[in-house]
């Protein structure tokens, strides 16, 4: 992920609650907002990160690597 302070606030906020993400293989994936607030610096988010999701497709954890 690489997104600025500015441009993540609505989501932080709470204003926009899914973050649209490509990962590594191309797949687009909504995952929400809230789990990605912890990894918000003054300089944004820049990272890469784990997910790890059930057999449904929930979210269970996300790393930053």
């Amino acid at each position: 992920m690489n997104i600025s302070y500015q441009a993540f606030l609505p989501y932080y906020r709470g204003e926009i609650n899914k973050v649209e993400v490509v990962d590594v293989d191309g797949r687009t994936l909504w995952i929400s907002a809230r789990h990605f607030r912890p990894f918000l610096t003054i300089n944004g988010i820049k990272a890469y990160f784990n997910m790890t999701v059930d057999s449904q497709g929930n979210l269970i954890s996300l790393d930053k690597i």
